[in-house]
């Protein structure tokens, strides 16, 4: 019996041996760095609402000159990006043709203007004749219509003079204001034709901005509200006003087109930026404050967007 007892206990110090024998193993909590943060309490606003719209800004005057005439491009004498003056010469077209017409006319209104002035003699005896009873009313109503006759002959003579000067006008194309040259669609050679644009021109630092607007946002914009207009790619904010609202959505797609002139403005906007137009909208009564953030404060983690609370 004792040496039962005996065995049991060497079994049991054997175990706690085993037990406590095997090496420590201590766990330690990773250590991080603090991170600084800004504490910003939030605070309910009472913000103005707005009506966005997304647009496009254009040149206020912006011009394709084209020409009525068809014929070959003889000289162009600007290029894109150059300034130019209202009415400075910007293509001449040949005029070969027009040359010629208007040798032929002018020789027209020499040859009526001999037959009016001789018609205009003969009516003047027969008149005279006629008073001292020497010539028969019949040869007088035959002498008064071969004078109207003569007399209409030399004006139609003269209308088709000044119709082919019209025409000289529209074989040189003419800067219709002060801008710049935008485009260029033609070259030395080539053929141009009647309608066809050669030349686009705009006036610079005056801009406005075409925004659609939904149907549900039209009925809050007026013509002359003031706006804000923020130019994407520049990253720039604008005073501007609303001059035209449109009252149909019939032929741009259920959305209704509004122009804004934008404040003159020595920042650099060019045509065809786009643009997102604030438009103010009236307050309410007992309407319900609304809770603003910096866009700072905004953590941005691949596609996703969210704030620390």
């Amino acid at each position: 019996m004792k040496n039962n007892k005996f065995i049991i206990a060497i079994i049991a110090l054997s175990f706690l041996v085993v037990s406590c024998g095997g090496d420590p193993k201590t766990s330690t909590a990773e250590i991080m760095d603090p991170v600084a943060v800004k504490i910003s309490d939030l605070q309910a606003d009472n913000h103005n609402p707005f009506v966005t719209a997304s647009g496009k800004i254009e040149a206020t005057n912006s011009a394709n000159l084209s020409t009525r005439m068809m014929g070959y491009v003889n000289k162009v004498y600007v290029k894109v990006g150059d300034k130019v003056r209202k009415g400075q010469l910007l293509i001449s077209i040949n005029n070969a043709d027009l040359q010629a017409k208007r040798a032929q006319i002018n020789a027209n209104i020499t040859k009526a203007a001999a037959a009016f002035n001789i018609a205009e003699k003969d009516y003047n005896r027969f008149k005279n004749l006629y008073n001292e009873n020497s010539a028969s009313q019949k040869e007088m109503d035959d002498m008064t219509a071969h004078y109207e006759m003569s007399k209409a002959g030399l004006e139609a003579a003269y209308q088709m003079k000044n119709e082919i000067d019209a025409q000289f006008a529209y074989v040189d194309i003419r800067s219709p204001f002060n801008g710049i040259v935008i485009n260029k669609f033609i070259e030395v050679g080539d053929m141009a034709n009647p309608g066809v644009p050669l030349i686009a021109v705009e006036s610079p630092k005056n801009f406005k901005v075409t925004a659609m607007v939904a149907e549900s946002d039209i009925s809050h914009i007026k013509s002359g509200t003031k706006v804000k207009v923020h130019v994407k790619s520049i990253n720039k904010m604008m005073p501007g006003k609303v001059t035209e609202v449109s009252t149909s959505a019939k032929n741009t797609g259920g959305q209704y087109l509004v122009k804004i002139v934008l404040d003159k403005s020595d920042t650099n906007i060019l045509s065809g930026m786009f643009a997102t137009v604030q438009f103010p909208v009236e307050k309410k009564e007992n309407a319900t404050s609304i809770v603003l953030i910096p866009t700072s404060a905004i953590v941005k983690n691949g596609g996703l967007k969210g704030v620390y609370t």
